[in-house]
């Protein structure tokens, strides 16, 4: 149990249910016709095979979830000190677990991962997304050692890089069609193009949302960054300028919902589940955050994103009844 805790399994659960939902629930639906473990039938055109098998894709998720479980490590491992102050009750290297066992723990998982990402890489003729795999490892070490201390960068390199799961699942599965023909080139283009729209639009709310998410956890653990003297938002300009620079993404993040959820006026399923399941809670965490003062409640607006965040992934099957 505590190596699952040290690992962030509820987190790494909606890792992988992001990656999941990516590939057979968005890109299936918008490409597949016809889907079996041996033939996809895309819309437009017949095409045996695809970037990824289902065999491969479930060492392409293992491989994102090593990764990632090696992130929450090293920075379990570097934040010891500030989560004795802030958390003392949920620490658990140097009381369930060494510092030591835990830095093989990341190196194992950090290691298997990057070599699985290659291998991946290399048999799918996608040399070079092999970098991908490399530089999350090493900006996730950076992170947690250097540029969780820092004001903002920090914090939008995290959003970023959870942003960049959706991005990497996207360009490992998306098919290669074989067109015959221009009406087929031209067919198959326009739903690339859709998917690409799509891809960024999840793209930007993940990032968003990790962001937001990110400012509120500075505020709630701002005791122990004070005394590793890190210089982050609520330190430099106190918790409730901090909570305005929150307020402020969650507004930017209002208005992008505004304009995909216009945009979805004759799709009434998704425009439903939009305002009802993402919109509404939003608002309400907007609400809430602007009367934000003591740690239980931002610790409470902390785990209200996450279910916003979560409502959000699980948009992506709702195109399954909608292609």
């Amino acid at each position: 149990m505590d190596f699952l805790r040290l690992i962030r399994y509820k987190n790494l659960l909606m890792v992988l249910l992001t990656m999941v939902l990516t590939k057979y629930a968005l890109i299936d639906s918008i490409f597949f016709s016809d889907i079996s473990f041996k033939n996809y039938t895309l819309i437009h055109t017949t095409y045996l095979g695809i970037t990824l098998t289902h065999y491969q894709f479930i060492l392409f998720a293992f491989s994102i979830l090593c990764i990632t479980a090696g992130g929450y490590i090293i920075n379990d491992i570097f934040d010891t000190e500030t989560d004795k102050i802030n958390k003392p009750l949920k620490v658990i290297i140097d009381t369930s677990i060494s510092k030591k066992k835990a830095w093989v723990v990341y190196y194992f998982t950090s290691i298997l991962g990057f070599i699985l990402g290659t291998y991946l890489s290399f048999t799918t003729e996608n040399n070079l997304y092999s970098f991908f795999f490399l530089g999350t490892i090493l900006a996730l070490f950076l992170y947690s050692k250097y540029l969780k201390k820092t004001l903002f960068i920090g914090n939008l390199l995290v959003s970023a890089l959870l942003g960049l799961v959706v991005f990497i699942t996207v360009i490992f599965n998306e098919p290669k069609a074989h067109n015959s023909n221009l009406l087929e080139v031209i067919s198959n283009m326009a739903t690339s193009i859709r998917l690409l729209l799509i891809m960024i639009t999840y793209i930007v709310f993940s990032v968003l949302t990790n962001l937001i998410r990110e400012i509120i956890k500075d505020i709630e653990d701002i005791n122990g960054d004070l005394k590793i003297k890190a210089n982050t938002l609520p330190i430099l300009f106190g918790r409730k300028r901090a909570a305005k620079v929150a307020f402020f993404f969650s507004a930017i993040l209002l208005v992008f919902l505004l304009i995909i959820l216009q945009s979805l006026v004759k799709e009434y399923l998704l425009l439903s589940y939009g305002i009802l399941f993402i919109l509404l809670p939003l608002l309400y965490f907007m609400y809430k955050l602007w009367f934000s003062e003591s740690k239980k409640e931002f610790s409470q607006l902390s785990n209200l994103m996450k279910v916003i965040m979560l409502f959000g992934i699980l948009s992506m099957v709702l195109f399954k009844f909608n292609s």
